[in-house]
């Protein structure tokens, strides 16, 4: 029996590789888990940025909590199985009047990850609209093989190394994927997909879960991390990472160092050049 999506759902996931959007969080915990933010940010006088936005459950204990969300493991299961991996938590935020972008790519191509089934999900912490800078992407792109990629590393681009397909994408068969504060998207990482820069009042505050089956290696680096987040890890190919008990926790800050360098070898791998931050 399914524990949170219908069969119609399902099915879209399968055949177009995502769907959106499904309601997680009310205006209380919207306001709540974006409070804690912007403290944050506040007490440390700059937006969060660098490697803090990278595998942020290990410093944060709420984002550890967003990560195993029962509606979100509950909707990731039925798309995966029951025994989940989240590899990695990571936030995306576009600054009110950011020219910041996300340009078309694949996950799947700089992950390492040997899967397919890889799900990311994307939870509004505020509005993501087209006005915004809300993901677009190109429905039925994650069958077949993964597209080529060129490095860009434009200077308002997100992404690590500015990456970008390689051949000409057709906007007319893209579609946005608009959603409210507290609502989440889910796709499979081989999905194509890309985001347009904030000409809105306010922040786009996203953050992305990528979940995977337990049985998923890492092929790129020599040592990964992962969370273990629902049911079992029979196969021990990622070390489990531990979980704070309080926002900052020095047991969690000092793994966060070592696992997001991990994640930097990886994202890097064969690049012409290295980017300071993530």
């Amino acid at each position: 029996m399914p524990k949170l999506l219908n069969e119609n759902e399902t099915a879209q996931f399968h055949r177009e590789g995502y769907i959106f959007p499904i309601k997680i969080l009310d205006d209380e915990q919207i306001s709540f888990n974006r409070s804690l933010l912007e403290r944050f940010e506040s007490a440390q006088g700059k937006p969060i940025g660098g490697a803090q936005r990278n595998k942020s459950h290990l410093l944060f204990k709420w984002v550890d909590d967003l990560m195993r969300h029962a509606m979100i493991l509950d909707a990731v299961e039925d798309l995966i199985g029951p025994d989940i991996l989240c590899w990695n938590t990571l936030f995306w935020i576009k600054e009110a009047g950011s020219e910041s972008f996300v340009s078309w790519h694949q996950d799947l191509r700089y992950w390492g990850l040997d899967t397919d089934d890889l799900v990311s999900v994307w939870l509004a912490l505020s509005p993501a609209t087209p006005e915004s800078g809300c993901m677009r992407v190109l429905p039925g792109s994650h069958r077949g093989d993964l597209l080529p990629h060129k490095d860009g590393y434009e200077l308002d681009n997100l992404l690590t190394r500015g990456q970008e397909i390689a051949v000409q994408v057709d906007e007319t068969k893209t579609v946005e994927m608009p959603l409210q504060a507290g609502e989440i998207s889910l796709h499979n990482v081989r999905l194509a997909h890309a985001s347009g820069p904030n000409r809105s009042t306010d922040r786009r505050i996203g953050l992305s879960l990528h979940y995977m089956p337990t049985r998923a290696k890492q092929t790129v680096g020599e040592w990964d991390s992962a969370a273990l987040v629902r049911g079992k890890d029979r196969f021990g190919h990622f070390s489990i990472t531990p979980r704070p008990s309080r926002d900052l926790d020095p047991v969690t800050v000092s793994f966060h160092e070592k696992a997001t360098t991990a994640v930097r070898e990886v994202l890097f791998k064969d690049a012409e050049k290295v980017r300071e931050t993530l």
